[in-house]
Order: structure tokens, then C-alpha cells, then sequence
């Protein structure tokens, strides 16, 4: 059965840092795009970074030059360094890998505040 693990969400003070990880595990293959959806209280889930298989990169506008979205195939964890975080940025952070189907994590929780 597959699953996406996702660590490394918490509380941060506004200007720090976070990283976040994904592993995906059991029997996962032929990974394409991975990447990181946010939603936060009261609002729609939306797309916060994707990587391709080829390593190409798409950020949502607001993180963009704050967010890097990495990946590693061997293990297929994908990984979203947040810098200079802000309280518009808390939220539960999903990660996703797709397949020929999409499979998600659990969330983990991001909490930007002072």
C-alpha cells in the first residue's frame, strides 16, 4: 500500500525557516510530478510548489524567491525548504506524488506566528 510520510512542519516565529519533507513508500513507481498543496483555515486548498521527473519547478506567485521545492528519486522524497516565512503562510501543508494516480500525504501542520 502506498504512503506519503511528511515531517518537519511546526511553529516559527515570522522570518524563519522551515523544511519540509515527503517520503512516499510501498511499492511506489514511476513517480512524475511531486510537489506541496497548502490549505488554510476557511480558504481552498492551493498548489504551493511541483517538481517534474525531469527536475522542473513551478511555484504558486506568493512563495516564489522563498520556497525551493527539491526531490530525490532514489528514496522518492520530495522536500520544500521555506525561508522568510510569514503568518500568510500558515497553513496544513499536503504533499503528492503522482503516478498514474495521484496519492497524498496526511498533511503536516505550518504555524507562522510570534
Amino acid at each position: 500500500q502506498v504512503r506519503l510520510v511528511e515531517s518537519g512542519g511546526g511553529l516559527v516565529q515570522p522570518g524563519g525557516s522551515l523544511r519540509l519533507s515527503c517520503a512516499a513508500s510501498g511499492g511506489i513507481f514511476s513517480v512524475n510530478d511531486m510537489g506541496w498543496y497548502r490549505q488554510a483555515p476557511g480558504k481552498q486548498r492551493e498548489l504551493v510548489a511541483t517538481i517534474t521527473s525531469g527536475g522542473v519547478t513551478k511555484y504558486a506567485d506568493s512563495v516564489k524567491g522563498r520556497f525551493t521545492i527539491s526531490r530525490e528519486d532514489a528514496t522518492n522524497t520530495v522536500y520544500l525548504q521555506m525561508n522568510s516565512l510569514s503568518p500568510e503562510d500558515t497553513a496544513v501543508y499536503y504533499c503528492y506524488a503522482h503516478t498514474l494516480y495521484y496519492f497524498w500525504g496526511q498533511g503536516t501542520q505550518v504555524t507562522v506566528s510570534s
